[in-house]
């Protein structure tokens, strides 16, 4: 549900300004869709983006003030402390920040300055601003630790938590984007690529849109703040045979699949491991491997951890957007939009 006024938040009377929001990592796939749903809720938004951003940096400045309309955006370097409160915060106040902060690569270096560091800088300069509230896009997959981005979250989590904010750590499940790279290769006739018999992996995928919902409402609803919480798409979950089947319904053709072994990234850890010690620069390719691995070998759901499997049913649901209608709509309009970090594997 959205405002009707700022009162409906601040409980002041509508005359006043709304609520002032300072988001960090703006620019990136969510965080676009989260500055937009917070504009139109009307939000005072202060966007802080790096003024060459996207993949690639393909991004210019006037780009992001156009992908950003309806908020101010200021530009600095996030994981600069000095530039952060100079070109970000400026000496003025806010009542809450938004991190939609992450690392493109999930490098072992990149994963400690953006997942950890440059997140902690926000809350900092959050808090000298004299915030109440932080909300964090994190990820489900911080459940089970083997990757050093989601320990550099974890520790970040921890540190929010006890930080005396209120808090809302939002986990998603995957986004559309992160099961998209295969659409195109499928459309043009290519077999649809799982690993193992399709079937070891499941998630809810959730749209970029309505995610962005789901972290505007936690500023509104206070059942969301002070809570770890996990959140998936509608609809049940699936697995990634069920998706490749998905899409070749859509092009109304009989599913072609291509298994590969998940024993390929046995062999390659281990040696990448070994040469990395010799040759440091293969460390990220290292991580990147275990990356691939962990992503096709575990579940985008929530983890019980009394069995330690993963739980459909106890995984929440929001929104409306369903992976059928985002996947009928990338089939004839394209990807755009949609582009895949350096570390996708498709």
């Amino acid at each position: 549900m959205g405002f009707s006024s700022p009162s409906d938040f601040s409980g002041n009377s509508s005359s006043q300004r709304p609520k002032r929001i300072f988001v960090v990592g703006a620019t990136g796939y969510i965080g676009k869709f989260v500055v937009r749903e917070m504009v139109a809720r009307g939000f005072d938004v202060v966007s802080f983006a790096r003024e060459r951003s996207g993949v690639d940096a393909a991004t210019t400045a006037d780009l992001t003030r156009q992908q950003l309309l309806g908020s101010e955006v200021r530009f600095g370097d996030v994981s600069d402390m000095s530039s952060l409160m100079k070109d970000g915060i400026r000496n003025e106040r806010f009542d809450v920040v938004v991190s939609c902060l992450t690392s493109r690569t999930g490098g072992l270096k990149d994963a400690w300055l953006i997942d950890y560091q440059a997140t902690r800088n926000a809350l900092d300069a959050g808090k000298a601003a004299g915030a109440s509230k932080f909300v964090l896009l994190s990820a489900i997959c911080v459940q089970k630790p083997l990757l050093e981005f989601q320990r550099a979250k974890l520790k970040f989590e921890k540190e929010l938590i006890e930080s005396g904010l209120t808090y809302s750590i939002v986990r998603p499940t995957a986004f559309f984007k992160s099961i998209a790279g295969q659409v195109e290769s499928v459309k043009k006739g290519k077999p649809y690529i799982m690993f193992g018999n399709g079937e070891l992996t499941s998630c809810k995928p959730i749209s970029e849109a309505d995610l962005a919902r789901f972290m505007a409402d936690c500023l509104e609803d206070p059942s969301k703040q002070n809570k770890i919480l996990p959140i998936g798409g509608p609809g049940k979950a699936i697995s990634a045979k069920e998706q490749g089947e998905l899409l070749f319904e859509l092009l109304g053709r009989e599913p072609k699949f291509k298994k590969v072994p998940l024993l390929i990234f046995d062999i390659i850890i281990p040696v990448l491991t070994l040469l990395s010690k010799v040759f440091p620069m293969l460390k990220d390719k290292a991580e990147f491997a275990r990356i691939g691995r962990y992503y096709t070998s575990e579940s985008m759901l929530v983890l019980n951890p009394a069995t330690g499997k993963y739980d459909a049913d106890a995984t929440p649901s929001y929104g409306t957007d369903t992976l059928r209608d985002f996947y009928k709509r990338v089939l004839e309009g394209g990807l755009a939009g949609q582009e895949l970090g350096a570390h996708s594997m498709f």
